[in-house]
Parts: structure tokens; C-alpha cells; sequence
């Protein structure tokens, strides 16, 4: 389980060095807000792709886990409260980007292909004998882990725009930032901790410690695949650096 960890935190220190993330700071202000825009349509993929590991799961324990975390991103059934995607927009307006470029604005070719990637990657996890094992591996990487992740390199960019005073006005990207880390080892795991990944690790590392070496390399295949879409993304931006000599 140590080397999966290990294994883990190696991919998590890939993507927080990729050039567009780790340069976020330096990307002029028309560009930051491209990188936003587009990361939106990601955000807006993110329910329906909880939504077909849910019709691809078969284990009862990951099934609950899973309807659980969807249905946090809609707090109020009653619809009095905005939903995690509602909050997105609301940090995104604060941030600068107007509401004609949030209207106008159509996903790139490269966006396209990773919200398709995702889709293919979660739809053939269920093909396989371990599907399980595989879906909840996605689900808690892709899903949660690589996304605090990138919200974390975006902060650096956004805080001095939405702390005022000491107040975090931030309703989306840092509370993402935060609740989807990795607080835990997969070791450890934590059905009791608020944080998704943790809770999803506590049914994984079950998987992970019957299924033997057969296991352990659909995890580590299931990861590489997770970062290869997210990168994907963010290569799109590279021209971006070019653009300020970096």
C-alpha cells in the first residue's frame, strides 16, 4: 500500500509541475480567464460523469459513497441554495470574467476531447472484471484528488481577488481546493473524514489489499489514464507561455 501511495504522490507532484499550473501566476488576464472558461465546461461534464460510474458500479459500499458525494454538489433539494456549479459562476464573475464571455464562449477542441476522454476512460473501467476497483479509482483521482490539486495552483492566481479583509468571498474553487484533497494515505483511509477522496480510499484500499499485484496495477493504470486527460486539458494553454516568453 506504501508503494501505492508513493506511486500516488508522484503523479500529484507531476501535475502540480505542469508548465500551465505552475506558471498560472505569470498568464495575462485574458488568458487566466480562457483557462477558466474552458475549465467550466469540465465542471459541467462532472455530474453526469458521477453519474455513469454510478450506472457502471456494482459494489454496494462504493455505490453509496459515490450518491453521496453527487448529491452534495446540489445542497438544497428545495432549491433555495445555488449549486456547486452556481458557485463556480458566481467566483468566476468576481474574478473578472464578464457574463458575454461566459455566454459566448464555446468549448475548445482540446476541452471536447478531454470531457470525451473521460467519458471513455470511466465507460471502459466498467468492462473489466475489477470495474469496482477501477471506477472508484477514477472517481477519487480524476475526480477529486487531481482536481484540488489544479484549484490549488488556481488559487495562487485568484486569492488576492477573492480574499477582501481577511474574508474568502471563494464559494467554489477553494472550498474544492480544499474538501477534494488528499488528507489521508491510502493506508489510512477514513470513512469518518469529510474529505471525498478519503472516504473513497476506505472502500479502495479494500479492493486493493484482496486483489494482489492484479490489483495494484489496475490502480496505477487507472491513475496514469486520469492524469493523461487532465493534462491534456491544460496543454492547450501552453501557447499561452510562448506568448510571454516563458
Amino acid at each position: 500500500m506504501r508503494e501505492l501511495d508513493r506511486f500516488e504522490d508522484e503523479l500529484i507532484e507531476r501535475y502540480e509541475q505542469h508548465p500551465v499550473l505552475g506558471n498560472i501566476a505569470l498568464l495575462p488576464d485574458e488568458d487566466f480567464a480562457a483557462v477558466l472558461l474552458q475549465r467550466r465546461f469540465l465542471s459541467l461534464a462532472f455530474t453526469p460523469a458521477y453519474d455513469l460510474a454510478i450506472d457502471l458500479l456494482r459494489d454496494e459500499v462504493g455505490l453509496r459513497i459515490a450518491r453521496v458525494i453527487l448529491r452534495e454538489e446540489y445542497p438544497d433539494r428545495r432549491g433555495n441554495t445555488p449549486s456547486h456549479r452556481e458557485d463556480m459562476t458566481r467566483d468566476m464573475y468576481r474574478l473578472g470574467v464578464s457574463r458575454t464571455d461566459l455566454v459566448h464562449t464555446r468549448p475548445t477542441a482540446a476541452t471536447r476531447k478531454a470531457i470525451g476522454d473521460t467519458f471513455d476512460l470511466i465507460a471502459e473501467a466498467g468492462t473489466h472484471d475489477d470495474a469496482d476497483l477501477r471506477l472508484l479509482t477514477v472517481l477519487r483521482f480524476w475526480g477529486e484528488i487531481l482536481v484540488s490539486v489544479e484549484y490549488g495552483r488556481l488559487w495562487e492566481r485568484m486569492e488576492p481577488l477573492l480574499v477582501r479583509d481577511g474574508e474568502n468571498l471563494s464559494r467554489f474553487y477553494h472550498p474544492h481546493h480544499v474538501h477534494d484533497a488528499k488528507t489521508r494515505t491510502l493506508a489510512a483511509g477514513g470513512m469518518l473524514s469529510t474529505a471525498h477522496p478519503d472516504r473513497l480510499a476506505t472502500r479502495l484500499r479494500e479492493f486493493l489489499l484482496s486483489g494482489g499485484e492484479g490489483a495494484a496495477a489496475a490502480f496505477r493504470e487507472s491513475e496514469e489514464r486520469s492524469l493523461q486527460v487532465k493534462v491534456g486539458f491544460y496543454d492547450q494553454f501552453l501557447p499561452a507561455l510562448d506568448r510571454v516568453g516563458i
